[in-house]
């Protein structure tokens, strides 16, 4: 389902109405699964200076088969709020795996890491303890190390390695981790089951969250 949004040039700051996703059901058109991975399906080029943006919008992404629904609220706690009071009362959502994000580029490293069959919550402390790693190796580059939002690019060859992005110097950083660690990781939370029963319902599960059960 689309709609008509008035989206900002993040290069000349000029305006134009562009039609974006409000709702994606990947059961009903599978062939936006790979285009909202890759990112195509949120581009738009600015008229005005030819420079392509990522779109911002409140959208919603329904996979009914893997029953998992990632809802981009543009970070509006009313709206989240709403949203888990009512959802909470539907029968049928009680096996689904219901998260909030608070832009388009999270929801899409979402997909990307429910796609893989992997935990979020698990890739979660797997980027906190990796950037702890980091950060103690890199002192003069710590502060940012610190501060700097890690997310999930892949996970690829035979043994299953996993690459996350974070930025250091004005520029894009990649560091690869083995699955031996994603596996210690998972450990963890297996032994602390408070944190996957807090994470039932629509849940936003990002650093923040997780600096609530790991410090």
């Amino acid at each position: 389902m689309r709609r008509e949004i008035v989206a900002a040039c993040t290069h000349c700051g000029e305006k134009d109405k562009i039609s974006a996703y409000s709702s994606i059901n990947v059961a009903e058109t599978p062939e936006l699964r790979e285009k909202v991975m890759d990112g195509s399906l949120f581009m738009w080029e600015c008229p005005h200076c030819g420079s392509m943006n990522l779109i911002q919008s409140q959208t919603l992404y329904h996979d009914p088969v893997e029953k998992l629904m990632i809802w981009s609220t543009g970070d509006s706690k009313e709206l989240e709020t709403q949203i888990a009071a009512a959802y909470s009362k539907v029968e049928e959502m009680a096996d689904y795996t219901a998260r909030f994000t608070a832009d388009i580029g999270s929801l899409i490293e979402k997909v990307k890491i429910f796609a893989s069959g992997l935990d979020d919550i698990v890739i979660e402390l797997c980027k906190y303890v990796t950037k702890m790693e980091l950060r103690d190796k890199d002192k003069a580059h710590a502060d940012e190390i610190n501060a700097a939002p890690f997310k999930f690019l892949k996970l690829d060859g035979a043994d299953n390695e996993i690459t996350l992005a974070y930025p250091v110097g004005g520029e894009m950083q990649m560091v690869a981790i083995g699955f031996n660690v994603y596996e210690d990781c998972r450990g963890i939370v297996s032994r602390n089951p408070e944190v996957s029963k807090a994470a039932a319902g629509f849940t936003r599960v990002d650093a923040v969250w997780l600096s609530r059960f790991f410090r």
